[in-house]
């Protein structure tokens, strides 16, 4: 039999009582366009969590924490699906901010110069009060850092940081459960955000007050070489998607690889970078069960969550 014409394209059928797994197999044979990468994904996210050799990273740009989808995240790590995190200083300012007060629903179109006036920042389509987000992470995290000293505590990685501000937050916050579940969440940016700026703020009056980022190196390194088998949920590119990537090239790359992105692969960026791209650099392994789906994630991610957690019974 030819061998490009092995799988025949079928047709979905959904009806009233069908079930969210029996749509996604049906997915798999669906043919197009994104939604067989979709049901690739949900299988190779099985696959992964099954596997219980497999050490399990999940990133994330910070952005999506400001949107529901940071119930999913939070719930994510509250179940123990992934071993550490890996994300931007903006995930840490919006869970912050979102544990004391609310974003609201906006629109793309508003007029920003308006918003300016009334002290509202605009984040695509969600509204963030001026008085949610700037003075409440100052004055939030110069307490928590206060603390700290005083206990005579003065130098930190970046994943002892978060594991510290995770204390001091609640059961809304990804952070609280990972500081909870002791899952590192590392930060290669920590100072590109509104925590960052705080952390420097503080060393400012207290010189030897320190963030030592080789130390997240350190645990990394012990992480990724002591691991049998490793994987990763990928959510949008940047830093975040880069560093789980980098730092599993020291093993031979990843086993496992989901990404979820809207970039395009023809501008060259890491982000536009289809999972596949990284087995050139030996970031994922070459017969590594890995898919990129090409979808808004605040979209696809719950779906795929919803599928997960019925199809592993968790």
């Amino acid at each position: 039999m030819n061998r490009y014409l092995a799988r025949r394209v079928k047709d979905i059928n959904i009806k009233s009582n069908s079930d969210i797994n029996a749509i996604f197999e049906q997915m798999s044979y669906s043919g197009g366009f994104v939604s067989k990468y979709l049901a690739d994904g949900l299988q190779i996210m099985c696959d992964m969590v099954n596997d219980k050799r497999c050490f399990k990273f999940v990133s994330f740009v910070g952005a999506i924490v400001s949107t529901g989808l940071r119930g999913v995240i939070k719930d994510m790590v509250r179940l123990k699906i992934f071993d550490a995190v890996i994300t931007t200083c903006g995930a840490l300012d919006h869970d912050i901010a979102k544990t004391y007060s609310d974003y609201y629903e906006g629109d793309f179109r508003l007029d920003d110069t308006k918003l300016a006036d009334k002290k509202i920042h605009r984040l695509g389509n969600v509204l963030v009060p001026m008085d949610s987000y700037g003075p409440l992470i100052e004055g939030k995290v110069q307490k928590f850092l206060n603390s700290i000293y005083n206990e005579g505590k003065k130098e930190f990685a970046t994943y002892e940081i978060c594991s510290m501000l995770g204390k001091h937050l609640n059961r809304s916050s990804f952070l609280y459960w990972a500081s909870r579940n002791n899952i590192p969440v590392f930060v290669p940016g920590i100072m590109d955000g509104a925590v960052g700026s705080q952390i420097w703020l503080f060393s400012q009056k207290h010189r030897d007050f320190k963030v030592n980022i080789v130390r997240d190196s350190d645990k990394l390194s012990e992480i990724v070489f002591d691991a049998k088998r490793s994987g990763a949920l990928m959510i949008g590119g940047g830093i975040s998607k880069h560093h789980t990537l980098w730092w599993n090239q020291f093993r031979g790359g990843l086993d496992y690889a989901v990404y979820i992105t809207t970039a395009p692969e023809y501008d060259g960026s890491l982000s536009g970078a289809l999972v596949k791209e990284a087995i050139s650099w030996g970031k994922v392994k070459r017969k590594a069960k890995q898919t990129t789906i090409h979808g808004e994630a605040i979209t696809v991610l719950p779906f795929l969550f919803a599928a997960m957690l019925k199809k592993l019974e968790l």
